[in-house]
């Protein structure tokens, strides 16, 4: 492949309660499910992204991620499956998708998010990776990324296939797409039924309307565990039939078939192959338990549990509980930018470690502050910093340096993380600039650039560096404290001596 398979669509956080039911509610004749376990996991476009890239592929996914606690939980899954996120803004609330459920059966879906938001415009980078694409999956779920129209026209003007997963409330596909995926009941929704007319009739004639309709190159309609009914230029249409039985949760089905699809057709199959690759996929998908067992473990897929103090709570949960947390946390953080985005203004991050607080650091921040008009600082959890810097560190745990850097002047929210690069958390809070306060760009033929530069300009952020004091090194305090000498990650100290000027930035900074 010679670049990316891209996934464009509406992702949701969804949500698996398990538990057990051994009674009826008093006071009303409906069960009561006792949860014994929780699993969250990217919904919608997100996990068929997540199914692309437990293949092998370099998976881009754009798509639209909004300033709440699910945005946050859903870039930290998807950064920790190797999905690369080039994230839209988006008004309203993250849809989440909540399923209970007892001894395998749902007993009850809940939907909270409110009405779709508008998703914000792409940058420069998203349509540059929609033209390297190598393969395009449009996953549509209705809520309106599909219907962007800067992102309809790059998808109408690129020369890797398409594949499009429709929904009945989202938009056409756009003109000349090589496969269309819809399943019998939104092909029922799209193209009404003739009176009478058996499944495979109304599954045909619903596939060629859409693909006149569409001017497709093909449509293969899903149906369930008899396959996939395929319809292109000829008259007489392909029906591909599951190898097995494929009885099972069929959730994330659709997904997995589109997924595997855009797969093979990015690695030169036929259509007529993508889909047998697709049929056989998903059929071993749904006979091999759903994405229950699809997925690896949290365990293992995401980032851990971890352990702040006496506390356990999942890695997602950035930020820390207790006093002086009131600009602490999610809830801080998401409050603060629909304010400042809200009046126009300009959001400064920077990260770091933290540990040990000290001039060269409060030097840092306040050059930080001075670029916009809030500063919010990233800072690594425990469990993150003895990842980078060895089992001696952190001296100070997370919670009190969250705290000390909320306190200062220059420092509007606080927000901690467990993985080791702050990959996921810039991808939720998509600042305008990003700052650091380090070696990494002196000017000189051996300049190192910013790790988190490419992921700015996923949405066309500033990165820059900024001047510190001399002499102030976390490391070097420990080194002098102990007497010896601690160095950071790579063995270097932690804040070298000397001055660096701000590097190039993907735009220029309006106030």
């Amino acid at each position: 492949m010679r670049g990316p398979v891209v996934v464009v669509g509406d992702t949701l956080l969804d949500r698996d309660v398990e538990g057990v039911v051994n009674r009826l509610c008093p006071d009303s004749p409906v069960p009561v499910l006792d949860e014994t376990s929780a699993v969250d996991r990217p919904g919608g476009a997100g996990l068929a992204a997540v199914f692309a890239a437990a293949q092998g592929a370099d998976v881009v996914l754009v798509t639209a991620l909004a300033d709440d606690a699910g945005g946050a939980r859903l870039s930290a899954l998807l950064a920790a499956a190797g999905v690369r996120v080039y994230p839209l803004s988006l008004s309203g609330a993250t849809p989440e998708k909540i399923r209970l459920r007892a001894r395998g059966r749902v007993l009850l879906r809940h939907d909270r998010g409110g009405a779709s938001g508008e998703p914000g415009q792409p940058s420069d980078e998203v349509l540059r990776v929609l033209a390297a694409a190598s393969a395009v999956l449009v996953s549509d779920y209705g809520r309106g990324v599909a219907r962007q129209p800067a992102l309809r026209a790059a998808l109408a003007a690129t020369r890797a296939p398409v594949v499009w997963d429709p929904h009945p409330r989202g938009p056409a596909a756009v003109p000349g797409v090589h496969l269309a995926t819809p399943n019998e009941s939104e092909v029922r929704e799209l193209v009404p039924a003739l009176p009478g007319a058996s499944r495979l009739a109304t599954a045909s004639r619903g596939a060629q309307g859409l693909r006149r309709r569409w001017r497709a190159g093909a449509v293969a309609v899903t149906l369930g565990g008899d396959g996939a009914l395929l319809c292109h230029a000829g008259s007489t249409p392909l029906v591909v039939p599951t190898p097995g039985s494929a009885e099972g949760d069929t959730c994330g089905a659709g997904d997995r078939f589109a997924a595997a699809a855009s797969l093979a057709l990015a690695q030169g199959a036929l259509v007529s192959e993508a889909v047998q690759v697709a049929v056989a996929e998903a059929s071993a998908y749904v006979a091999g338990g759903g994405v229950a067992t699809a997925l690896p473990p949290p365990e293992q897929s995401f980032p851990p549990v971890r352990r702040a103090g006496t506390n356990r709570r999942p890695a997602s949960a950035y930020g820390v509980a207790g006093p002086g947390g009131e600009r602490v946390g999610i809830a801080a953080v998401a409050t603060l930018l629909a304010e400042v985005r809200g009046a126009g203004g300009t959001v400064v991050a920077t990260g770091g470690c933290f540990d040990l607080l000290h001039a060269g650091h409060l030097a840092t921040l306040q050059a930080a502050r001075q670029l916009g008009d809030c500063l919010i600082v990233c800072v690594n959890s425990d469990s993150s910093v003895t990842g980078l810097k060895g089992p001696d560190r952190p001296v100070m745990a997370e919670g009190d340096r969250a705290r000390l850097l909320a306190a200062l002047s220059c420092v509007d929210a606080v927000l901690v993380f467990d993985e080791p690069t702050p990959e996921a958390v810039l991808s939720w809070l998509r600042p305008d600039v990003w700052v650091k306060g380090g070696d990494y760009a002196t000017g000189g033929p051996d300049a190192v650039g910013l790790p988190e530069a490419e992921v700015l300009r996923r949405w066309g952020g500033n990165t820059v560096v900024v001047p510190y004091l001399d002499g102030r090194s976390t490391s070097d305090l420990i080194a002098r404290s102990a007497g010896g000498r601690v160095t950071g990650a790579g063995g270097r100290p932690e804040q070298p001596v000397g001055l660096v000027a701000p590097v190039s930035t993907t735009r220029e900074r309006t106030r």
